[in-house]
């Protein structure tokens, strides 16, 4: 399955909307594991992202994905901005010539995380769902229980990396904010394209 302009717009639009609603429950997230500002974070960043894209309608994929990039670069403190920016910039690249498969992008974008971060799975970060949402497009077989799954999954783990991993043992138990950010991305992507 690929992911046209128009749905990709979408997605990033809703992804904006629950960054921005859900603003204060990533801050208590941080607040328990880290900085307390991921959510004010992702928030100037999806304002960023709003404004970006309101200047200049993205004409393709490429655009879109880029301006999203940028937009979180240039906006969201600490390692999410860099993180998100280099999954988006990635992913702008990857679809320059031609359309994706969107398993196909998605670990694209997983893999610049993975090498921005010098992270990888089981280390309580963003990857702990960017991963299992990649395996579940390749199957064909995404949807709510996937990310609960890999939320609940995140939780348990003993964070290795990021802030939370000075708290060793504490941090498990607490959800990673940046694994919840990432939630509600694919959350938005459920809504565009259907589980």
């Amino acid at each position: 399955m690929k992911l046209e302009l128009t749905d990709a717009k979408k997605w990033i639009n809703l992804f904006v909307e629950k960054l921005e609603a859900n603003k204060s429950e990533l801050n208590e997230l941080d607040t328990a594991i880290g900085d307390g500002d991921h959510g004010t974070n992702m928030d100037r960043g999806a304002q960023a992202v709003t404004e970006a894209l309101g200047k200049k309608e993205p004409e393709n994929l490429t655009d879109l994905y880029k301006t999203t990039a940028f937009a979180m670069i240039q906006k969201v403190g600490g390692a999410s901005g860099p993180l998100y920016g280099t999954a988006f910039l990635d992913m702008s690249k990857a679809v320059k010539e031609d359309n994706l498969e969107l398993s196909d992008l998605i670990q694209i974008g997983t893999d610049g995380i993975k090498r921005r971060g010098q992270s990888d799975v089981g280390m309580k970060t963003m990857i702990d769902i960017w991963q299992p949402v990649t395996e579940a497009l390749k199957a064909n077989k995404l949807n709510q229980q996937v990310i609960d799954a890999a939320l609940n999954n995140v939780k348990e783990l003993v964070a290795t990396k990021g802030r939370a991993s000075y708290l060793e043992e504490k941090s498990k138990g607490h959800i990673d904010p940046g694994a919840q950010s990432s939630a509600y991305l694919f959350e938005s992507l459920i809504e565009v394209i259907g589980e």
